[in-house]
């Protein structure tokens, strides 16, 4: 069964009027994080082929776009989590935050050497390098001369 002709006027002038309707360009407020950067999405409409969201935030300081993001934010802003983190979500991320780098230190402290076992500079001059004794020939078939 064939399909009838596609009209290519119709399609200029539909496109041409979906153009000319108020698009949304203010996002619905999505959260704050502990920095106090505001995020902000438009949601996805397939009806006007428009297959993603498009996410932003607004940082506190205007103009200073390239600051660090918590992990959970910036998941969402890419795109990798369809939902906002929440409040819980973040509290126990910090949490598991702390109690990594608390026994982290506890570890450090534990592994630190003792001041007695101190190590001892290099030597300097002909001594500095390695002495393997009598394991190896200077000269093949010559005994080894002591200095």
């Amino acid at each position: 069964m064939a399909r009838p002709p596609r009209n290519v006027w119709k399609a200029i002038v539909v496109n041409f009027v979906n153009s000319l309707r108020p698009r949304q360009i203010r996002g619905n407020y999505m959260g704050t994080d502990v920095l106090g950067n505001k995020y902000y999405e438009i949601p996805p409409d397939p009806s006007r082929g428009k297959r993603r969201a498009s996410r932003w935030f607004e940082p506190v300081i205007k103009e200073n776009f390239e600051q660090d993001l918590p992990a959970e934010w910036q998941s969402w802003l890419r795109g990798r989590r369809e939902t906002p983190p929440t409040v819980e979500e973040i509290a126990e991320n910090t949490r598991i935050m702390l109690m990594k780098k608390e026994n982290a230190a506890k570890l450090e402290a534990e592994k630190k050497p003792s001041k007695s076992l101190e190590i001892e500079a290099p030597k300097k001059g002909f001594d500095s390098y390695p002495n393997y004794g009598d394991d190896y020939e200077f000269h093949p078939g010559e005994e080894r001369r002591n200095r």
